[in-house]
Formats: C-alpha cells, structure tokens, sequence
C-alpha cells in the first residue's frame, strides 16, 4: 500500500493508506478529525470542505495519495490557542449555524472567500456559497456571518 506524508493542522502526518481512500477518510477515519463532515459522498453538499495548501476543496473529491506533501487545514485547526477564528466568532454572534452539521464547512469556504475577495457584497457571498448546502438555515444567518468577517478582515 502507499504511503502518504502530508502536514495537517501544523502536525506532520505519515500514513498508510489505500490508492482509492478519500482525503475526508483519512480525516476522520484515521486522524479522528470528525469536524470534517461527510453529508454525501458525490461532491454537492460542501460538508467535508478544508484547506489543501491553502485552498479551499471538497476532501470527498481528493484521494488521499493526491494531498502527499501538502498542508490541510481542517475546522480543528482553524482557531488559535483558546480563541475563535473570526469567521467562527461572526457564525456565532450572527447566528450562523442551527443544527451545525454544514458549519464546519461553510466556514473553511468563508475563510478561503474572504482571503480571496475580501470585503464582499451579499450577492457575492451568495453565488460563492453555492456549492455549499444547509438544510436548516436558510443562509440569512451564514450570509450576515460571512459579510461581517469579511468587512472586519478587510479592515
């Protein structure tokens, strides 16, 4: 079997792994890093969302041996010691999550949108989110999250 060596939340990992094991597997599965979300395994819902060198992907859709040598950021890895990140402060304080299943990966697109854009208008935020699904919300709260961490990064 390969073998995959790769960085993720600042910690080096090596591991052995199926060619066909998913990047969100080896997340959850081996490293117990379960703030990854899996809602459905054909690329759609945006849950399982984290950083691969800096970017935003959807870790259902990246086999592991593909991050070999990379840098994955996951939810877990976002905060600093003992404070939010400003995309989760403005989640909670805009009440941008209910049942929390999709927040963990609204935030990683929100943080990779803000680094991109940053300032943004609602309508930006919008189509930006669109590979990103909530049952619960109805994207008010995520939207008014997002334009308000985007506002304050932009300074």
């Amino acid at each position: 079997m390969p073998q995959v060596t790769l960085t993720v939340n600042g910690q080096a990992v090596r591991e052995e792994v199926e060619a066909r094991l998913l990047l969100s597997d080896l997340l959850r599965e081996r490293l117990r890093l379960t703030g990854t979300h899996v809602g459905c395994d054909t690329s759609q819902c945006g849950a399982c969302v984290v950083h691969l060198d800096g970017r935003a992907v959807k870790s259902c859709t990246v086999l592991a041996v593909q991050a070999e040598g990379a840098r994955v950021t996951t939810i877990e890895g976002l905060a600093g010691e003992g404070a939010l990140h400003p995309v989760q402060a403005a989640f909670r304080e805009h009440h941008g999550l209910q049942c929390g299943f999709c927040t963990p990966g609204m935030i990683m697109t929100a943080v990779d949108m803000i680094a991109r854009h940053g300032a943004m208008d609602r309508a930006t935020i919008r189509r930006e989110l669109e590979g990103n699904l909530c049952r619960c919300t109805g994207y008010h709260g995520i939207v008014s999250a997002i334009e308000a961490a985007s506002r304050e990064a932009a300074g």
